[in-house]
């Protein structure tokens, strides 16, 4: 009775439901489809780390005798000539539009074991009173928390594993970040000796304490139970952290109610805003160079590294929204598109909450002060020079706002404004008023 189990973005074999699942049934092919829809789209972070943790994978597969399986191609043309040799294929959900278009085609060839692997509680499950997915999260978060978990997958079974490594991984550049459950388990427990001053640091991108596991959620190296578990929720940093997670749950069921989430303002009122989306200024946005120090290093930051600080991506994005009234989705696809940690309900559902559009998003007139928040979240400009090394001379406090530093400290420094370092492409003040006309003009 051999079965075949398709890994997806669940690329481990701990409390994994559906591998574990399929060792039960007996005999085992572990496979991987590479896609070149996906492949094509991942950017230049999110491919080399999905190879890294693929390899990983086979590495794991190897100890139980076995490798991973590498398929090429559409997977409802692939998959099932490749379950024609077995008795049962086992995968775990998605709620991705595109992932849910593929299940459909797959189910109607194939015989899919279907199990969830992804949430602690799958999406769908947490509805309101009369059905329908929470559009609030706090209750939301409450109702989390007292329904009934699934149960922990069954203890993986000591199956053999097909040894037939198929098609070659493609070369990649060096990834972000060491591949594969081993080593993310290892960032799980670095962040667990700092998670207990998580409420006060992890608006800090200058100290870096926040866990560094989204990505891991967003492959599957991890599983979000398997977090919670080595957390736990004893302490106020422990608890504000599993209430993050809540949210990564909480956006994953109004994906799956909304498929259209990256596309449509959840409150549809907010798709009638006449956006500026002056190209000039998006470009400055996407380079870095906007002039205003925080915003700069956070792009830089995510270009160079695939990765910006939570922090930081709100502000970025509510500068691009909100001070240069660019159509929040412009800046969703460039997130999801370099973004390591990239993942259509988590990006989608933050930038709605930044632009005031969606889901119990924060009001369209909350807008992010650029120079507030800088002076406020990297008060000695650590982060900054970090990643706009042209400031490494300035000090704080000018260094947040070096239009208004003193001309000899710039000078000092190596800083000429429009030339080493950009002026800024808007004044704040007035662009705040522009976007909030331009809001109010919408709900009406």
């Amino acid at each position: 009775m051999a079965s075949l189990m398709w890994f997806r973005r669940d690329l481990r074999l701990t409390d994994n439901p559906a591998w574990a699942t399929a060792t039960n049934h007996g005999p085992v092919t572990a496979c991987f489809v590479l896609d070149p829809r996906l492949w094509t789209t991942a950017g230049p972070h999110r491919g080399p780390q999905l190879i890294a943790h693929l390899r990983a994978l086979d590495r794991d597969l190897r100890i139980h005798g076995g490798r991973l399986l590498i398929l090429e191609g559409d997977p409802v043309e692939v998959l099932p000539r490749a379950a024609g040799g077995y008795d049962a294929v086992f995968a775990n959900r998605d709620v991705t539009p595109y992932a849910l278009r593929r299940d459909r085609a797959i189910d109607g060839g194939v015989d899919v074991s279907w199990h969830d692997g992804s949430y602690v509680v799958p999406p769908g499950k947490v509805t309101t009173q009369a059905g329908d997915p929470y559009q609030v999260f706090t209750p939301f978060y409450r109702r989390w928390l007292e329904v009934d978990w699934p149960q922990w997958p069954p203890e993986t079974a000591p199956a053999a594993v097909g040894s037939n490594p198929g098609s070659a991984l493609p070369e990649s550049a060096p990834p972000l970040m060491e591949g594969g459950e081993d080593a993310a388990r290892r960032r799980l427990e670095t962040f667990a000796g700092v998670v207990d001053g998580y409420p006060h640091l992890r608006d800090r991108p200058d100290l870096d304490q926040t866990s560094r596991l989204s990505a891991d959620l967003k492959f599957g190296t991890l599983g979000p139970r398997t977090i919670i578990e080595a957390l736990g929720t004893g302490t106020q940093g422990r608890d504000a952290f599993v209430r993050q997670l809540a949210w990564r749950e909480f956006y994953a069921q109004i994906l799956l109610a909304r498929p259209d989430m990256a596309r449509r303002a959840l409150r549809p009122e907010y798709d009638r805003i006449e956006w500026e989306n002056d190209e000039s200024q998006f470009l400055a946005w996407t380079e870095g160079r906007t002039g205003y120090p925080i915003v700069d290093a956070g792009m830089r930051q995510l270009a160079a590294e695939g990765w910006m600080h939570n922090r930081v991506r709100m502000i970025t994005a509510s500068f691009l929204v909100k001070d240069l009234l660019v159509d929040w989705r412009r800046g969703e696809r460039f997130f999801r598109h370099l973004l390591v940690d990239g993942d259509i309900p988590q990006n989608a559902g933050n930038w709605q909450w930044v632009a005031g559009t969606g889901a119990d998003a924060a009001p369209y007139f909350r807008v992010f002060n650029p120079v507030t928040q800088s002076r406020k979240f990297d008060p000695d400009g650590d982060y900054i020079r970090r990643y706009v090394p042209e400031l490494a001379g300035v000090a704080a406090p000018a260094i947040h706002t070096p239009w208004d530093a003193p001309g000899l400290e710039l000078a000092a420094a190596g800083v000429t404004l429009g030339e080493t370092y950009p002026l800024p492409v808007v004044d704040h003040a007035e662009a705040r008023l522009r976007t909030l006309a331009a809001y109010e003009a919408a709900r009406s």
